[in-house]
């Protein structure tokens, strides 16, 4: 070993030992005589001192060296002088006095501070993504991941869990996401895809008797990147058999329990055990089927209020099937013009056609629309919204989902302005009972909801033909500050009820049989009752973290355009080896 010390392992009870240590040069002061440098790894900090008295030739050296240069010291620990010591660091009562120094490599200077926490350019940082984790604050979130993804393998070892590894080169099928095609060489014009997750491997580990399965998975979509999204990702897979929902959430509960408490001990679980929502509740309540719950801020149903009305907006929605719900943001009568605007424009980008509103101020009630209502409409308004004066409420009209989300947005945005939540605290619920299916009004069809593989609610199978779009799905979904971070489902384990499923999304039985027949010829061989839940565990550990995006807990991420900027990829590739693989490529339009 080159070392026989790490730089945060000494400290009092080491006085007077020889050791030998190895690092980059953190920060180097010299103090006209005596050149102090604080030695680091990646456990932490020692001073080091040279002493032109005791070693010409180590001072020499210590003249020379630069940040960022890699060195190997090895000398005699002793106590640092009184008012010299540092309580923030393990090694901060003590320093090693050099006897031999050596450069084991130079640096050119970095293109930004490793030593300081100064705001760095993104580009650059992922340019040099390898000198940025250099930096605490990035040493830091890695060490936290590891320690997440460590004690969720412990805990579930002890629940008598096996972790299985799946392949990552797989049959493309229709999950619902854009895949990732890798072509083959030794099968000219057939693809294999990058796995959107291990959802149909799981299953069949199920029918292969494993009963209780996890994975820490690599995932890839090949889709518009965001502040939450990379094209790959990684996720805590975990599937089980003859279990009901009601034992996966419990699970699960206690593992995220665990996790909060262990590792982030300054935040606090607002709520245990974790209230529960259904999905029509979540939406009614919060506009969001992952809602923050810190605070209440509930949106209200006042279309029974407004169904007669002069305002036509209002009254055109309800009779047409759809409604007028109102938030109340207390506080908000204070908002500008232009502030309104803001939100208007935002409701807008949701699908909304406008933004109504009516600011309670020490005058009475003010807004445009005031003129379309009469006295006791505007009265019951109030009183249905618990406006009081300094307030403002907020109205929208259209179809359900439409006015729900639209209020939802409105109202995360609110709270983060008037009182924002204490980061400090973990609010977490669960939701279920979404929807199976989804209408797209620009495909023309239903779409799963989840995926193709969830299992109706058993008592709302009459309506599979009939009403469709009113079938509950045996789905949940964990949610935690306005974000999901976890979501699962009991499965289809019949083939019958499986074809029903695949008629109704359209996927006929050749289609099935080409995407899915491996599935459902398994499941002639016994498949027992099973489900399953997928965290992404690079969404909880930004929020662990306290970070803004996921690509700061990720060791080496991709930009918002999906491009690694570090590795120049992806890159062109050789032309015999893009022909070897039977691809031409044809011009950009």
């Amino acid at each position: 070993m080159l070392r026989t010390h790490t730089c945060n392992e000494l400290d009092k009870t080491s006085i007077g030992k020889e050791v030998t240590l190895c690092g980059w040069v953190h920060r180097r002061r010299d103090h006209g005589g005596l050149i102090f440098i604080d030695l680091r790894d990646r456990y932490g900090l020692t001073q080091i001192v040279s002493d032109p008295t005791k070693s010409s030739d180590c001072h020499k050296t210590a003249d020379e060296v630069r940040s960022e240069f890699v060195v190997q010291v090895k000398g005699t620990v002793r106590e640092r002088p009184e008012g010299m010591r540092n309580t923030n660091l393990n090694s901060g009562e003590i320093e090693v006095l050099v006897k031999d120094f050596k450069i084991l490599n130079r640096s050119d200077t970095p293109p930004f501070e490793i030593d300081q926490d100064k705001e760095v350019g993104e580009e650059l940082r992922l340019k040099y993504r390898y000198l940025d984790l250099r930096r605490q604050r990035l040493k830091n979130n890695i060490m936290m991941r590891y320690k997440i993804i460590k004690l969720l393998r412990d805990d579930l070892d002890k629940m008598d869990f096996v972790e299985v590894e799946t392949p990552i080169l797989i049959k493309g099928t229709p999950e619902g996401s854009r895949e990732y095609l890798v072509p083959s060489r030794l099968y000219p014009g057939n693809f294999y895809v990058l796995p959107q997750s291990p959802q149909q491997l799981k299953q069949l580990l199920m029918i292969a008797s494993m009963d209780r399965y996890f994975q820490i998975a690599r995932c890839f979509r090949d889709e518009d990147q965001r502040g939450d999204r990379q094209p790959e990702f990684t996720q805590l897979d975990i599937e089980m058999s003859f279990i009901e929902a009601e034992d996966i959430m419990a699970i699960n509960e206690k593992l995220i329990i665990d996790l909060i408490e262990t590792l982030t001990p300054g935040k606090k679980i607002q709520q245990k055990p974790f209230p529960r929502l259904t999905w029509k509740e979540a939406m009614d309540k919060y506009g969001s089927d992952k809602p923050d719950v810190r605070y209440e801020m509930p949106i209200v149903d006042i279309s029974d209020v407004v169904n007669d009305c002069e305002f036509k907006v209002f009254k055109e929605a309800v009779k047409n099937g759809g409604f007028v719900r109102a938030l109340r943001v207390e506080g908000g009568a204070k908002f500008t013009r232009r502030e309104i605007d803001e939100y208007t424009d935002l409701a807008k980008q949701y699908g909304a056609g406008g933004l109504a509103y009516i600011q309670v101020t020490e005058e009475g009630p003010k807004a445009p629309v005031l003129k379309f209502f009469k006295d006791d409409e505007i009265k019951a308004i109030l009183e249905k919204t618990g406006a009081v004066k300094g307030d403002i409420v907020f109205f929208a009209a259209d179809q359900f989902k439409v006015v729900c989300e639209v209020l939802g947005h409105i109202r995360s945005v609110c709270a983060e302005k008037i009182r924002p939540p204490d980061p400090n605290i973990f609010a977490f619920c669960w939701i279920y009972d979404f929807p199976l299916f989804e209408w797209s009004n620009e495909e023309q069809r239903l779409n799963a909801t989840h995926h193709p593989f969830t299992s109706p609610h058993m008592e709302d199978l009459d309506k599979l033909e009939s009403e469709p779009e009113s079938v509950r799905a045996m789905a949940y979904d964990l949610a935690v500050n306005g974000n999901e971070i976890a979501g699962g489902s009991i499965r289809i384990h019949d083939a019958v009820l499986q074809g029903k499923i695949f008629n109704l999304l359209k996927i006929g039985t050749e289609d099935a049989q080409r995407s899915f027949g491996h599935l459902l010829h398994a499941f002639s061989f016994g498949a027992p009752p099973h489900g399953g839940i997928a965290w992404g565990l690079d969404r909880l550990v930004m929020l662990m973290c306290d970070e803004p995006n996921i690509r700061e807990v990720i060791a080496f991420p991709k930009d918002q355009k999906a491009r690694d900027l570090m590795l120049s990829a992806p890159s062109e590739m050789p032309s015999d080896q893009v022909a070897e693989a039977h691809i031409r490529i044809h011009p950009p339009k």
